[in-house]
């Protein structure tokens, strides 16, 4: 096991990496306040580890609250089910929440905390990749609204992330790649040594190796404790943590949400934003190539869907939280590991970008 730490002062908190560690209840009772614990998952995930979890745990007469799983159930009337059953077991505010699944799970349970009698502590255990190199680490809560993703959350940092690599070994192909995604991203915007590293050893992580796959793991979360640590509340630097995800978020709401995967539209986010980044004379050709070659290595699509008009695509892109003035800002590259979030460019190299980065079918 190793352990990283995410420094804010005194809400500081571990992030523990390993095999195994659902069993080690050693992790997470140190950060359980009070005698109470409410466990919520989903459909999919709580039949393979709710029980291992919630006998781990037993003396603290767990509540298990299961939610249905897709993309397209994380809205506030979903979200209502969780304080529903808080209330209807009299959990009070000495009661600690935990997320076991995905980032749809995580980030519904860590709004649930920040919003339940105006804020109880909760603890993250991804299980899956997406979710274990991003979602879970920096406090990031919310659900989606049918005008925009995330556009409606809190800031709430967990008490701590536990993550066991072992739960990787049920997850599907499609949703390990589209984790892949995420793992990218920070080689893009700040660590060319790594993305270096993913090229070599992409094939090692796609068969799941558990050498290969800890070190990407590992040097993931570090990346994204680190920006965290440094501005927590998205003033700054974490706003490079969103390459792609503006270009993403409007092909998942232009979709409907859960026809895409968060990372497969992320993907082809990055490659868009690559893409206009070579455009506006800042990222060299064979750096877009690089990237849109480790992209689909990673069986990650690098084009817009097809119905998604180019108009309709800026208009969806324009519902951001970055938008400050009515002026979109983008995430951008000027190398590989090194980017920066701008409003500097024209709409029609945007436009071009729409146009050209758009499936044929």
């Amino acid at each position: 096991m190793k352990t990283l730490k995410l420094d804010l002062g005194s809400r500081s908190y571990p992030i523990h990496i390993g095999s195994g560690l659902l069993e080690k209840s050693d992790l997470l009772v140190p950060h359980i306040v009070g005698n109470r614990i409410a466990l919520v998952s989903n459909e999919t995930v709580a039949p393979i580890y709710m029980e291992q979890l919630a006998t781990a745990l037993s003396e603290y007469q767990p509540l298990s609250i299961v939610l249905p799983d897709g993309e397209q159930h994380k809205t506030l009337d979903v979200l209502d089910r969780i304080f529903t059953a808080l209330l209807s077991e009299r959990c009070d505010r000495q009661t600690t929440l935990i997320a076991l699944g995905g980032g749809m799970v995580g980030d519904m349970t860590g709004f649930a905390a920040a919003c339940y009698q105006r804020g109880v502590p909760f603890i993250q255990v991804p299980t899956t990749l997406l979710a274990q190199v991003d979602a879970s680490i920096g406090g990031k809560t919310g659900v989606n609204h049918r005008l925009g993703k995330n556009m409606v959350g809190a800031f709430h940092q967990p008490q701590c992330v536990v993550i066991d690599t072992d739960t990787l070994n049920t997850l599907p192909d499609n949703e390990f790649s589209a984790g892949i995604a995420e793992v990218v991203k920070y080689g893009l915007i700040r660590d060319p040594e790594f993305f270096g590293w993913l090229e070599n050893n992409l094939d090692k992580i796609l068969d799941r190796d558990e050498q290969a796959l800890s070190f990407a793991i590992y040097q993931s979360c570090e990346n994204k404790a680190e920006v965290v640590s440094a501005d927590e509340r998205e003033a700054g630097e974490r706003a490079l943590l969103n390459l792609g995800h503006t270009f993403g978020h409007a092909i998942e709401v232009g979709l409907g949400y859960g026809t895409w995967l968060h990372g497969e539209a992320v993907a082809a986010g990055i490659a868009m934003a690559a893409d206009l980044s070579q455009r506006l004379g800042w990222l060299a050709g064979r750096d877009v190539e690089r990237i849109k070659s480790l992209l689909s290595r990673a069986q990650l699509p690098i084009r817009a869907p097809a119905s998604i008009e180019p108009s309709q695509f800026l208009d969806l892109m324009s519902v951001d939280k970055k938008t400050q003035d009515g002026r979109l800002r983008l995430v951008l590259l000027e190398a590989i590991g090194r980017a920066l979030v701008t409003d500097d460019f024209e709409s029609e190299h945007l436009m071009q970008t729409l146009r050209a980065c758009r499936s044929e079918q």
